[in-house]
């Protein structure tokens, strides 16, 4: 079983920054493409940045400048640093990873989110 564990949500002034973490934890031996996606009521999740094993990056739009995504493939983690926060970066950051795992081949796995809230 693979377990994704997100920290470093909170509530920040407009302008201010936060550093998001996601921790992969379980019986696997790889974990592939991971990054973030966000969520706010009646919506359905967006991509806000991945990354894959390899380093290639995306990013949403309206995030580019911003944020910045990074990994440490040595802890199984990922990173969002979020600068210049904005009121409609509000929502709830969800970490994901493509993991591969001997028992189960290659599967998608989410961890439960953490809250952002952007406001003064």
């Amino acid at each position: 079983q693979v377990q994704l564990v997100e920290s470093g949500g909170g509530l920040v002034q407009p302008g201010g920054s936060l550093r998001l973490s996601c921790a992969a934890s379980g019986n696997f031996f790889r974990v592939n493409d991971a990054g973030w996606f966000r969520q706010t009521p009646g919506n359905q999740r967006v991509l806000v940045a991945r990354m894959t094993d390899g380093g290639i990056t995306n990013y949403a739009d309206s995030v580019k400048g911003r944020f910045t995504i990074s990994r440490d493939n040595a802890k199984n983690t990922v990173n969002l640093q979020m600068n210049s926060l904005k009121p409609e970066d509000t929502a709830v950051y969800l970490c994901y990873a493509v993991v591969t795992s001997l028992l189960t081949g290659t599967g998608d796995y989410w961890g439960r989110g953490t809250q952002v809230t952007v406001s003064s």
